[in-house]
């Protein structure tokens, strides 16, 4: 697996709420009008360094996770139990999630849960996203500690099909979508700070998330070759992601907004 990797330059991000809301139709928004228009963006990150056992890492200002490189990427999935969130009086949003692309490419085919503070108050919701399209709700209910699993898939000739279950409220939601420029660079399961048009957003105090039956291109995440990213602004680490165990298991832990 080569370990060239770049920063992605941040696409510019202008649309106001309203059109966010537009685009969503009559899909319940994750936050209120006021609420900025949020997407969930590409990975930033510095270079890559070494930790115990020669597995490669990054920092990142709005992922943390695992992402696999080095290869052409047709499928990606994961398992993970929806987090509550603490909330003060600030607003504040983290997502959880599966894609393809993004690390290395300016698309990202992508879809999982929300777990925001919005006025005081924790606001849960479930979306997918074919970044650089603004991400689309779906309606079902979200609640913590709902037990989650989703998948996207590729022919590698642009049609994606898109697929989260909640195994605790039984419900399913697919969607087939095209993006034939889609690179399929990387596949990655992560815990995300999401991004508005004025950068990063703060995020959410989740506490912890795991992440189970983690897989790119149908290996555990350790036979892919994907590597740890943490998130981080500066000199604060606003996410750790732990190692992999059995190769296909680890968790994201909150250490700062």
């Amino acid at each position: 697996m080569s370990i060239a990797r770049r920063r992605t330059s941040r696409r510019a991000l202008v649309a106001s709420s309203a059109a966010l809301l537009t685009v969503l139709g009559g899909a319940a928004p994750a936050l209120a009008a006021t609420a900025p228009a949020i997407v969930h963006a590409p990975l930033g990150h510095a270079p890559l360094g070494h930790h115990g056992g020669g597995v490669l890492r990054s920092t990142s200002s709005n992922w943390a996770g695992y992402a696999a490189t080095g290869g052409k990427f047709t499928s990606v999935s994961a398992s993970w139990v929806q987090p509550s969130v603490s909330c003060s009086g600030s607003d504040t949003w983290s997502s959880f999630w599966v894609g393809i692309d993004g690390d290395g490419s300016n698309s990202v085919e992508q879809l999982g849960t929300e777990a925001d503070c919005s006025g005081g108050s924790p606001v849960y919701s479930s979306w997918y996203e074919m970044y650089p399209a603004y991400p689309v709700n779906f309606s079902n209910s979200v609640r913590p500690g709902d037990h989650f699993t989703a998948s996207v898939t590729t022919n590698g000739s642009g049609s994606f099909t898109l697929t989260l279950s909640d195994t605790t409220q039984g419900w399913k939601r697919s969607v087939n979508k095209t993006l034939r420029s889609a690179a399929l660079a990387s596949a990655e399961v992560i815990a995300e700070a999401p991004s508005s048009s004025t950068g990063v957003l703060p995020l959410s105090n989740f506490g912890t998330v795991g992440f189970s039956g983690a897989t790119a291109n149908g290996q555990s995440l350790s036979a892919a070759g994907a590597s740890s990213i943490t998130m981080a602004s500066g000199s604060t680490t606003k996410a750790t992601t732990s190692g992999l165990s059995g190769g296909s298991a680890f968790s994201v832990t909150w250490k700062h907004s």
